[in-house]
């Protein structure tokens, strides 16, 4: 066996994730001391919500960055095995930094929330979208979906931001360009494209003052060299040094996440297990339908950590 670890990020929060975790009490430790950091009371807006205030994404972030870890910590407190790489999808990635030990939680949890913020602020709010555009096998769909977005753009910003799995590819811009490429898409074959319930176009080049923000705080962070291979969203390469990583975390907020890559650069590594460390399944779900012969975990409750524990001891 040889194990990855990845972590969720924005989308798969919900009121109520940590409730199935209190067999593995590192998980509310962890929410506690990320609370403590934060000046917030973590726990309570995951089990009570409201969902209001928890999908703010100046509250998602670090939110989800907290989850994450927490779950990290109860896998690692429970046995479980030593990952041999990681990666995160998109705020994800701080995840698994934090968790392979280049950043601190302490210090991660201030800067997502310094990012959720830029990312914010960067586009007025109703000025930006998001759409999921499902391909339904569409022949060649990043060419397609490629020239759908550059039909559609018309002196406007459209294009292609998630490449989560075959057949589902999701892309951002202005709120009007996004419109017209999901017409655009279903011309070329696409099956539909779905308005996404976000607050701005994420990962799009229109988030490049966020971006700049993001590496002037970088440069005051203490970053040091992970302690395994963590991918990066946007190369899909586990940087050399420290400013690399800094490096990586400023152009992912206006670039694509390229997570069907990531999987297959998994598989080229010989990765023949993946658990994903963190609330939902998003994540499980995308990794199954981008290499089926992966052997996939979920963590999202005690039982299913408990399943993903025991399934990959040695």
């Amino acid at each position: 066996m040889k194990l990855a670890l990845v972590f969720p990020g924005q989308g798969s929060q919900s009121v109520g994730m940590l409730d199935g975790y209190a067999p593995h009490p590192a998980v509310r430790q962890t929410l506690d001391q990320a609370g403590q950091v934060l000046g917030q009371d973590l726990w309570t807006l995951a089990a009570e919500g409201p969902a209001e205030e928890l999908n703010r994404t100046v509250n998602t972030q670090p939110m989800m960055l907290a989850c994450d870890v927490a779950v990290f910590h109860a896998w690692t407190v429970a046995g479980g095995a030593a990952p041999a790489m990681m990666a995160g999808h998109s705020l994800g990635e701080y995840a698994a930094l934090v968790a392979a030990g280049a950043l601190q939680l302490a210090d991660a949890l201030p800067l997502v929330r310094f990012r959720a913020q830029a990312m914010q602020d960067a586009v007025p709010s109703g000025v930006g979208a998001m759409a999921a555009i499902m391909s339904g096998g569409m022949q060649d769909e990043q060419t397609a979906i490629a020239e759908a977005c550059a039909e559609a753009a018309q002196g406007q910003v459209v294009e292609a931001v998630n490449f989560n799995a075959p057949g589902q590819i999701v892309i951002a811009g202005h709120r009007e360009a996004v419109e017209r490429a999901i017409g655009a898409a279903r011309a070329r074959g696409a099956k539909r494209g779905v308005m996404l319930p976000v607050s701005a176009p994420f990962h799009s080049s229109l988030l490049k003052p966020a971006a700049d923000r993001l590496r002037e705080y970088l440069a005051r962070v203490a970053v040091r060299m992970p302690t395994l291979p963590v991918l990066h969203n946007v190369d899909v390469k586990s940087a050399g040094d420290a400013d690399g990583v800094r490096n990586a975390l400023a152009l992912q907020a206006a670039s694509p996440v390229r997570w069907v890559q990531t999987v297959e650069a998994f598989v080229a590594a010989g990765i023949t297990h993946i658990v994903e460390c963190g609330p939902g399944q998003v994540l499980t779900g995308l990794c199954r339908r981008i290499a089926p012969h992966l052997t996939v975990f979920p963590t999202h409750d005690a039982n299913a950590l408990d399943e993903a524990l025991s399934s990959t001891r040695a």
